[in-house]
């Protein structure tokens, strides 16, 4: 089909998600369906008299936290209006009928999050950051691998339904049943996006900034190179023309490899696609869903393309930089009407979309207009600016001895040996420390081949250099990025308890099992509540931890009262029990009883988490189980249980109950941690993921956040996930962080952002 090679231009906007517009699947004829990071999928209608025109039409809410792979099921018996497969970063797969808007399926099996969904006739074929591709039929899984040895990030299926990923290892693997029958190498890094190009072969397109056109034997035909960020998305029309989507804010059209057009957008681009008519619909980080035609008939009119031209200025006008600073943050001109106090002093204000320099005229009393101030392009590749000096590197270097962390600026063209020099009798320290300043430099910029440079003269004593082998009097110095929060040590429990209130409300229950003819034979006698006094007794001295001890039949008290009394009665009980591991003997003998056979605490987790499950039982059972951290002797069973634990308290980081809220990141936190120590990749991958969804939750707390933050921090520095950080779009919630009022938010967040930038 041939289309008008035209510019493209606006047409129309879809509004109505609340977040980042996520994927686009085009369904036939019918509509539009699009997926967001407001964790629901809208469906847009095409209007019956006008397919041109789009209206909202289903709204599907069911995922519990951001929706990304869709995959459209045309109209049969089962969906005379057609379906839509969702999947999602809670894991599931979810199958909608258009016709109720009604969720029909769930499928549950992946560990971690959903990347991707296809058609393979009536099967659902599903990859995840698990590296496992899942077929599902009839609602059920019937065969599942292991696909990767890195995150799988897309799957499609190609006419001979064979069935291609895309993966974090940067490969290509094209799959015939469950065998690899070809690795496709060539780009550098994830690849994010693979779409067919009829007659030709494969697009695939990589955090990398690339686009690669395929052989299916694997050989490279052609490689487009144009966005300056990470391309999320790539997708191929019959005419011949491509259109890809990047983390830079544009969506690119591309003819014979060249590109013909960057379409600017608000914000990251994650998909595009083409409907049938060669017009593109692009999903933006700003929530909105646009549609661009290179046709006169359907281009928007005046006023929207007005509008959306305002939007543009705006977001560029917010993101840009002068001299280190956001443009939006300059005064304006009215700051030129407060005169200087000395002659030459500067002054840059905001003038439109740019931001100029001043310079105070002392002898005729007035500001003079040097010029305009221009910073680098921007976007995730620009240079970090020090004084308004543009570098390849600003290091931040911590002396030690509390002093105050320096800035250290370096290009990779300048001699390391003289900036080590110079900056250490700029910042007036001991040249001493020059070979590991020079060490620390070569380091962090990859600069580790470089010849040694023994010629230096201390200009004070005449002293060589020192030299890795020689004798040295250097001082101790820690030349490297500092954190504030990360990484995390040591574990969070929960160590108050009001105990007086625990017996009381213990009390208050055994009463009513008394008073209850059908209960009563439930009820403690005297003698076991006075064993639960001296039980709280031996815990509100905590001066004598070391030496006091609890009786066996104590522990089996509690044990009974768990498994025998109501439901809403348990949770004075799991209070105690919260307590009692974290008492050294207590820990001892409870820990004696999560034997295979008869595992009582994963009962009770279970018991306390099936739905509806109560807030009260779950909050002191959460709290329980974060305590266990404490003790060492839990750490084999809570890494063995990590999913089931984890997948039974999801529900919590959602809840309106800000303590337990608080309660989970504590949880997760403490888990990364763990994790971290045992360097469980797998573990890591899924506390990752939980602490993500808990960044995705709008109304979390604070301290949660914070220490969902940490969690992520720590894991990304110090443990064996770093990459799918980077590919969870970590760099967005560290920026989100760091622009919060909050302080403690928006130091971990410039924690995490540092991170980013190192990788």
């Amino acid at each position: 089909m041939e289309i008008d090679l035209g510019e493209f231009q606006l047409s129309r906007e879809l509004r109505g998600h609340e977040d980042d517009v996520r994927r686009i699947c085009i369904c036939d004829d019918v509509g539009i369906a699009t997926s967001s990071r407001d964790r629901t999928v809208r469906f847009w209608a095409a209007d019956p008299l006008n397919k041109h025109k789009y209206s909202a039409s289903k709204l599907l809410t069911g995922h519990t936290s951001f929706v990304g792979p869709l995959a459209w099921i045309s109209p049969n018996e089962e969906f005379p209006e057609g379906g839509i497969v969702s999947g999602g970063m809670d894991t599931l797969v979810m199958v909608w009928d258009l016709k109720t808007g009604e969720r029909v399926q769930t499928l549950k099996g992946h560990q971690l999050q959903v990347t991707g969904v296809v058609l393979d006739g009536s099967d659902i074929v599903s990859s995840s950051v698990d590296c496992t591709l899942r077929r599902w039929r009839n609602g059920k899984p019937i065969e599942s691998w292991e696909a990767h040895k890195a995150a799988i990030q897309t799957v499609i299926k190609l006419p001979s339904s064979e069935l291609l990923t895309g993966s974090s290892d940067t490969t290509i693997k094209l799959w015939r049943g469950k065998s690899c029958v070809q690795t496709f190498v060539g780009h550098t890094d994830t690849v994010r996006g693979l779409a067919l190009m009829p007659g030709f072969g494969i697009l695939s397109a990589s955090h990398d900034g690339t686009i690669k056109l395929w052989e299916l034997s694997g050989q490279v035909l052609m490689e487009m190179v144009g966005h300056t960020s990470i391309v999320y998305s790539v997708e191929c029309h019959v005419s011949g023309l491509i259109v890809s989507g990047s983390e830079d804010g544009c969506a690119k059209i591309w003819k014979d490899g060249a590109c013909t057009q960057s379409i600017e957008h608000p914000g990251c681009v994650w998909d595009a696609k083409f409907l049938e008519n060669g017009d593109i619909v692009t999903a933006c980080s700003d929530g909105v869903v646009r549609i661009w035609t290179s046709n006169p008939d359907r281009i928007a009119n005046p006023t929207e393309i007005e509008s959306y031209s305002s939007q543009l200025s705006q977001y560029k006008c917010s993101r840009k930089r002068v001299g280190g600073l956001k443009l939006e943050d300059l005064p304006g001109l009215e700051a030129l009407q407060i005169p200087g106090t000395r002659d030459g002093q500067t002054k840059v204000v905001r003038e439109g979309d740019n931001g100029v320099a001043y310079a105070w005229n002392l002898r005729e009393h007035k500001w003079d207009k040097v010029g305009e101030v221009v910073d680098g392009p921007d976007g995730s590749m620009k240079r970090p600016v020090l004084a308004g000096v543009e570098y390849d590197y600003v290091f931040d270097v911590d002396i030690g001895d509390g002093e105050p962390i320096r800035k250290l600026p370096y290009n990779r063209s300048d001699n390391p040996y003289d900036t080590a020099d110079k900056w250490l009798l700029k910042e007036n320290l001991p040249l001493s420390y020059r070979q590991q300043i020079v060490e620390f430099i070569l380091q962090n910029s990859g600069q580790r081949e470089i010849a040694l440079d023994s010629s230096f003269r201390d200009p004070y004593t005449g002293a060589s250099a020192y030299l890795p082998g020689q004798p040295s009097k250097t001082s101790d110095i820690s030349a490297k990025p500092r954190f504030k929060h990360i990484p995390k040590k040591g574990m969070l429990v929960f160590d108050a308890a009001q105990f007086d209130g625990i017996l009381k409300k213990i009390l208050e229950f055994n009463n009513a099992l008394l008073s209850d003819s059908e209960k009563k034979a439930l009820s403690l006698p005297e003698v076991e509540i006075s064993r639960l006094g001296a039980v709280v007794q031996v815990l509100k001295d905590t001066s004598h931890y070391h030496s006091s001890r609890f009786r066996d039949t104590d522990i089996a008290l509690l044990l009974k009262m768990l498994n025998s009394w109501p439901l809403p009665m348990v949770f004075p009980v799991i209070d105690i029990l919260r307590m009692i591991v974290l008492h050294p003997d207590g820990a001892t003998k409870f820990s004696k009883l999560l034997g295979d056979d008869n595992d009582i605490l994963m009962e009770m987790i279970k018991k306390v988490t099936t739905a509806p499950a109560l807030p009260a039982n779950l909050l002191t059972s959460i709290r329980a189980v974060t305590n266990l951290f404490k003790n060492f002797t839990f750490f084999s069973w809570l890494q063995k249980h990590r999913s089931e634990i984890l997948d039974a308290f999801s529900s919590c980081y959602s809840s309106s109950n800000k303590n337990l809220q608080l309660s989970y990141s504590t949880m997760v936190l403490n888990y990364s941690v763990l994790l971290i120590e045992k360097k469980d990749e797998e573990g890591q991958s899924q506390v990752l993921s939980a602490a993500l969804e808990i960044m995705e939750e709008e109304n979390q707390d604070v301290e949660s956040k914070f220490r969902a933050l940490v969690a992520i921090g720590s894991l990304m520095l110090e443990g064996l996930v770093k990459r799918i950080a980077l590919d969870f779009d970590v760099e967005s919630i560290s920026k989100a962080a760091k622009a919060s009022k909050e302080a403690k938010l928006a130091e971990v967040g410039a924690d995490i952002e540092l991170l980013v930038r190192q990788a």
